[in-house]
């Protein structure tokens, strides 16, 4: 199921979506002090692309740091990105077989808000 689900969402939308955090992390790694913001991005955009079967959770070792580059981060791109998964979920959600897809796109704004301090595992 993880595989069916992965493929429709990489034709339907993660291949938009894990463009815009590509040029995001490409935009960022050109500034050499947003060099983390770049790969950051990079790492959620391979989540972008195949995310059913991963999930995000928070890194207990992140401090202050990790807080103070999210709020950088939302300024600079993460509010962009976000409106690109709002957007995407919603234009989903109108048809019966896009509405999974949907709520995983709307899943994917917390980690699109604020990607520092979070990690991407793969679920057993």
């Amino acid at each position: 199921m993880r595989l069916i689900l992965n493929v429709i969402w990489l034709v339907l939308c993660g291949l938009w979506m894990a463009l815009g955090y590509v040029v995001a992390g490409v935009i960022c790694c050109i500034l050499i002090i947003t060099i983390p913001f770049g790969l950051a991005s990079f790492r959620i955009a391979a989540y972008a692309l195949w995310p059913f079967g991963r999930t995000v959770v928070e890194r207990r070792d992140a401090g202050a740091a990790s807080t103070i580059g999210n709020v950088i981060w939302f300024v600079f791109a993460g509010l962009w990105l976000a409106i690109g998964h709002v957007l995407t979920g919603v234009a989903l959600c109108v048809t019966i077989i896009g509405i999974p897809l949907g709520v995983a796109n709307f899943k994917m704004i917390p980690v699109s808000l604020m990607p520092l301090g979070k990690e991407i595992v793969e679920l057993p």
